[in-house]
């Protein structure tokens, strides 16, 4: 069985005699990958995750200049923040049969190409309806590479998926933060124009996808994209697979995968009523639209550091739950500051509120210790993330119906604080040494038993 510890990996003898050990899948089976190839695939990684929320956070800090030229609705502005976790969850469950058919590093290229475009174009669509369809364009750019991320880093580097899953995620934490914290200036120095200050987030998504264009060409991921084993045919070839073939591993049978995906939902709801609406918020309690930009860039900002210290440190830990509680208490007293003095403290509250939001890079550090191979991982990640989006859609649109009916912040924040509590549960669930390929087989071993 192997672990993932500080050090790297170990391998138990037990789990030798029931699996073939699991390896880095190289670029083509059985040949290394090259030093510089290495280096643009970490480029590519920390490029591809520096886009994958701007779409995001850009649009919440201009939430009131779109509302105002599209003409939409609280509850509409609801839907648009609502958008993502949907996209997420209806994209992000292609994923792992888009990788085994055209391997993961031409998936997360196209993703790429795809975030641009949309980025590009959704602000001069025009109506309400068209930037919901270009916003998702990108959004399915964002799903596909949000899922096939924990799959590259435990296939090509799989005795660093702490340092690797921290380096992505510190900078994922970074692309958020610039988008909230930039958006607002940008669009003030182009002359106010909302338009110019959404679509600017287009050319760094291009610059993305570049390096992952020396890499589309990898077939040797086609098959094993998912992290698996090549089967051989006896003779040292690969045996073919039929397109589409899955995994064996039912992982709806395992409780810690059920766990983990409620508690990637419920951190989501969190994370995206934080990104669409925090800075709304701050607004309506006489902040101005330059301050709260920067003060839910500094909610943001927080993942940078902790983004990558956190992983480390679960991945360590054979336990996640300590980990969980303690970002749940620091989420809990962060709603507490915006319900009671939300402009007085809004510094603290800020810094309070994102380092709760760390528990997105612990949740995808989970996803990579709680398989025991590439293709578990890759069903994991798929499975928590579009079961999880799928769980979390409901929470942005009802803090926007709720706002616009009670006219306030406080029954929005109470729900916020509220969510909290399921989600260290389910937590420290998910936290538990244990891995979904060993539970799904002990409930297929129950089944079978007369």
């Amino acid at each position: 069985m192997t672990r993932v510890t500080g050090g790297g990996t170990r391998t138990t003898a037990s789990a030798t005699a029931r699996t073939p050990a699991t390896t880095a899948l190289p670029e083509q089976p059985g040949a290394p990958l090259r030093a510089w190839r290495k280096r643009l695939l970490v480029a590519g990684i920390v490029l591809a995750a520096l886009n994958l929320r701007p779409a995001i956070t850009s649009f919440g800090a201009l939430l009131e200049e779109v509302r105002a030229g599209l003409g939409m609705s609280g509850s509409v502005a609801g839907l648009l923040t609502s958008l993502p976790a949907l996209c997420f969850a209806v994209f992000g469950v292609t994923a792992p049969r888009l990788a085994r058919r055209f391997g993961p590093a031409a998936v997360v290229c196209a993703g790429m190409a795809a975030i641009a475009s949309g980025l590009l174009v959704r602000p001069y669509v025009g109506s309400t309806a068209a930037f919901l369809l270009a916003s998702g364009l990108a959004l399915g750019g964002i799903a596909v590479s949000n899922v096939l991320m924990p799959v590259i880093v435990k296939r090509w580097f799989p005795d660093r998926v702490g340092s690797m899953t921290g380096l992505y995620s510190m900078a994922l934490a970074l692309g958020t933060a610039s988008a909230a914290a930039v958006t607002v200036p940008v669009t003030d120095a182009l002359g106010g124009d909302w338009q110019a200050g959404l679509a600017v987030w287009a050319a760094l998504a291009a610059a993305a996808a570049l390096p992952w264009l020396a890499f589309v060409r990898d077939r040797g991921g086609a098959s094993g994209a998912s992290g698996a084993p090549e089967p051989s045919q006896g003779d040292g070839r690969p045996e073919e697979r039929p397109a589409g073939q899955t995994p064996a591993l039912r992982i709806t049978r395992s409780r810690t995968a059920w766990a983990l995906a409620v508690f990637f939902g419920l951190q989501a709801t969190g994370a995206y009523i934080t990104m669409g609406w925090m800075a709304q918020i701050f607004r309506d309690a006489g902040v101005s639209a330059g301050r709260a930009g920067m003060l839910v860039a500094v909610t943001m900002v927080m993942g940078v550091p902790l983004a990558f210290v956190i992983p480390r440190i679960a991945a360590r830990l054979p336990r996640q739950g300590p980990i969980v509680v303690g970002l749940g208490v620091s989420g809990l007293l962060g709603y507490a500051g915006l319900w009671f003095a939300p402009a007085a403290g809004a510094w603290a509250w800020a810094v309070l509120l994102g380092i709760a939001n760390c528990a997105f890079p612990l949740a995808l550090t989970m996803v990579g210790m709680r398989a025991r191979t590439g293709a578990g991982v890759a069903q994991l990640s798929a499975f928590a993330q579009s079961t999880g989006y799928l769980i979390s859609i409901p929470g942005p649109l009802l803090v926007g119906v709720l706002y616009q009916h009670s006219g306030g912040w406080g029954l929005p924040i109470a729900l916020m604080a509220a969510l909290m509590i399921p989600q260290m549960v389910f937590g420290v669930m998910a936290g538990r040494d244990r891995t979904v390929e060993d539970e799904a087989a002990r409930r297929d071993a129950a089944r079978s038993t007369p």
